[in-house]
């Protein structure tokens, strides 16, 4: 069922009073939505630019795929509510800056921090924050560049900075990262620490392996 149309039917049986209020949250969680799709799409466009670019220059794509999503209203409002913040889309706007995400999948470290870089060049894109957890990774031993970045969105009527939240990594990490989260997350059971173990040496592993293909990489590239 179309998710608009479900939330207007609920509203019809919502009594007269209440019934505006939530008609006028639910337009701007809409618009809030729309907003950062945007953001999401400029960001996309700019990393299509740059790897169309790295193609022309040295003849390969630093970047494997790019994917994007957006919270749903449930998550944003579940979120506010966890951090004890307003429940609203103005709250949302001035509290959470991962409303708006998008996943960047490189074949090799050098290419994470090349496309981190140009993003944090780029004039009309402002780093907010960075989280390196390829130089630092997390205990788990999940490996990723995070990085905050606010860009222009121009409306009909008014210009607004909007976060997106970018997260580079490469195949590998990618790989390591998706089965830890369905095996440690999506199985619903206390996962032990003899288990937490194996699983962050698989990690190790994985990112020695990146390591090497990545030096095989440049040993290949000096030959040309």
């Amino acid at each position: 069922m179309d998710e608009k149309k479900f939330y207007l039917d609920t509203i019809e049986q919502i009594v007269p009073a209440q019934r505006e209020q939530i008609v006028t949250a639910f337009y701007e969680f809409l618009e809030l939505e729309h907003l950062y799709e945007s953001a999401a799409e400029i960001v996309k466009t700019q990393l299509n630019i740059y790897d169309n670019e790295f193609s022309m220059k040295f003849q390969r794509n630093p970047i494997h795929s790019i994917e994007s999503r957006i919270k749903s209203p449930q998550s944003i409002v579940e979120k506010l509510q966890r951090k004890g913040y307003p429940v609203s889309a103005k709250s949302a706007e001035q509290h959470l800056m991962d409303i708006a995400g998008i996943r960047v999948i490189c074949y090799y470290i050098d290419d994470i921090y090349a496309i981190a870089e140009l993003l944090t060049r780029h004039d009309e894109m402002q780093l907010v924050k960075v989280k390196d957890y390829i130089n630092n990774p997390k205990p788990s031993g999940y490996r990723s560049f995070h990085m905050v970045l606010t860009v222009p969105v121009y409306m009909s009527t008014v210009k607004k900075r909007v976060p997106v939240e970018i997260q580079i990594r490469t195949i590998a990490m990618d790989f390591w990262a998706a089965l830890e989260h369905q095996l440690h997350y999506k199985t619903g059971c206390v996962v032990p620490p003899s288990l937490k173990e194996e699983l962050k040496e698989c990690a190790e592993t994985i990112a020695e392996t990146d390591l090497k293909m990545q030096d095989i990489y440049r040993q290949i590239h000096e030959l040309d």
